[in-house]
């Protein structure tokens, strides 16, 4: 249904009327009902009728009644940003002593921009919307920060590459140096793990490199980001490598990293088996300055003291504690501390994952032939060849169980064997500061075309992860148990919403619900009043009525 302006009349006499008529589909086709004439347009606009008309119908409009009522109360709403993540990130942010740091780093070098403000909102994007720097710059105009709103994206691709790569080495020496001041913490214990992303580029460069690809994307060029953080989660430091870099060489960069920029004396390195050689283990003790004490994960089938001595040796399990079903004994083998671990609850899953693999095995070699076996990995372990015959290894079965649910774990640390083990377990700490990285700051894929800009992204995303892990670590404290994506959801949900009325400007905060309470509460932010007063404002105009649809047939 519509307003149809109907023109009727001689040529210099034409008259216009306004009828409302209906559409409606008869046999296929569309066609028109007069429904009422309302009268001559110039006589209904000249008396005010058609203003009446227009109003009285407001009446049965739910949206247009609420336009009225806006109309003449003289409110009128600007804006409704997302508050919550900034108040409450800010306060860390600061507490942190990042804008200090920045302001020194910085200090003498004209950006034209506040770079401590667009530092910070690389951070917030990638713990709120994370993207690309061009998805960043518009996200901005949708969060209530004050100093966002003058940054554009030129001034986040000169930070990330024109600021955070170069201030890596000084930014995190300064701020570990701060973090140990700031918590009074020692720094006891070291994990440390690696992970590569790939960049969606095609061509390489000397940082990105092709390599084995953790993302399973062989086809694009990747780097490689070694990461430190402590036994609370805490990051410390991490070093950005080519993507062809093996885990071993990131470990020794790691090791040299702690002992030349942050000059970090006696500590133990914790880090899985895939660290472990000779050239590692006499870094790690060897050299001159700081020898480090080391909990390393050891390969059990690959290592041949492991299998032949250390796990042949006799001796009585003891349970790490009561809560779990990690048991553990000491060897000592040429000179070498080992713990032996054994898990129960793992050991049962992997003996019945050898059984259903045995099963398979036995039921192919019955019906498919020993051809159907060459060649399949999952078998290899377990078969012989002999003669043109294949049959299953039962010494090499018997070999594998031995390992059920076992790990064992190489240490020159004093610790008990129960302490050694929980140290080696909290590795899930990085590995977690891993999984964080790549799906909440989605570090994965980077699209910068330069490695400085690259690394400049990352740096951001290791700032992030502190927020992050202080944040956390504050709700542990207080017995918060909330998963992150709905903090953040609940965080976002808190906004402020600009009007104006009676040429007053004034802020709304929108109520604190799930867990957006503890968040600020955790963080030390009291939040802000429901009401906050701007000042005047300029007298703005209402919003016009919608306008009606009007049709023009001669």
């Amino acid at each position: 249904m519509f307003v149809r302006l109907k023109r009727s009349g001689p040529p210099g006499a034409v008259r216009e009327y306004l009828q409302i008529v209906e559409s409606f589909r008869e046999q296929g086709k569309v066609r028109q009902r007069l429904i009422a004439t309302l009268g001559r347009r110039d006589e209904l606009v000249a008396t005010g009728a058609l203003d009446d008309l227009i109003r009285s119908l407001t009446k049965f409009s739910e949206r247009l009644r609420v336009v009225e009522h806006v109309r003449q109360d003289g409110l009128q709403a600007h804006t409704a940003r997302a508050w919550g993540p900034a108040l409450v990130f800010g306060r860390l942010w600061a507490q942190q002593g990042v804008p200090e740091i920045l302001a020194r780093l910085g200090q003498g070098r004209r950006f034209g921009f506040n770079l401590e403000r667009a530092c910070f909102a690389l951070a917030l994007q990638r713990l709120c919307a994370p993207g690309s720097d061009l998805q960043g710059a518009g996200w901005l105009r949708t969060i209530e920060c004050p100093g966002l709103e003058a940054l554009d994206l030129q001034h986040l691709y000169r930070t990330v590459g024109g600021f955070l790569a170069g201030a890596r080495p000084d930014l995190e020496r300064e701020l570990f140096f701060r973090d140990r001041d700031l918590f009074s913490q020692t720094l006891d214990l070291v994990f440390i793990d690696t992970t590569s992303t790939f960049v969606w580029r095609p061509e390489e460069s000397e940082l990105r490199r092709r390599g084995y690809s953790r993302d399973r994307r062989p086809d694009q060029p990747q780097v490689i980001i070694c990461l430190a953080v402590d036994r609370h989660g805490w990051p410390i430091a991490w070093d950005l490598l080519p993507g062809n870099t093996d885990d071993r060489t990131a470990f020794t960069r790691m090791i040299e990293t702690l002992r030349t920029r942050f000059q970090i004396g006696r500590v133990i390195v914790v880090a899985d088996r895939g660290m472990v050689s000779q050239k590692v283990l006499a870094l790690l003790t060897g050299a001159p300055r700081a020898p480090f004490d080391y909990i390393l994960g050891c390969r059990l089938r690959q290592e041949k003291v492991i299998a032949d001595e250390v796990l042949a040796r006799a001796g009585r399990y003891h349970a790490v504690d009561g809560r779990t079903l990690l048991q553990v004994k000491e060897v000592h083998v040429e000179g070498q501390r080992y713990i032996v671990c054994r898990n129960l609850d793992e050991a049962r899953k992997d003996a019945a994952a050898r059984e259903a693999i045995l099963a398979k095995l036995e039921h192919t070699l019955a019906h498919a032939g020993p051809k159907a076996v060459i060649g399949n990995v999952g078998f290899k372990r377990f078969v012989t060849v002999a003669k043109g015959s294949v049959a299953i290894d039962r010494v090499a079965v018997a070999r594998d169980a031995r390992l059920d649910g076992k790990f064992v774990l190489r240490t020159t640390t004093a610790l008990s064997a129960e302490e050694v083990a929980r140290a080696y377990k909290s590795l899930w700490r990085v590995e977690r500061a891993f999984r964080e990285t790549k799906s909440t700051f989605e570090v994965r894929p980077i699209f910068h075309h330069r490695d400085d800009a690259s690394t400049g992204h990352i740096v951001a995303c290791f700032l992030a992860l502190r927020l992050e892990v202080d944040l956390q670590r504050r709700l542990d404290e207080r017995s918060v148990d909330v998963s992150w994506p709905d903090l953040m959801r609940d965080l976002t949900e808190v906004r402020a919403v600009d009007l104006t009325l009676d040429d007053h400007r004034y802020r709304l905060r929108t109520d604190l619900r799930g867990s957006a309470y503890h968040a600020f509460a955790a963080a030390g932010v009291r939040p802000p009043a429901v009401v906050t007063p701007l000042g005047p404002a300029a007298a703005l105009s209402p919003p016009p009525l919608a306008e009606p649809h009007v049709e023009v047939s001669a």
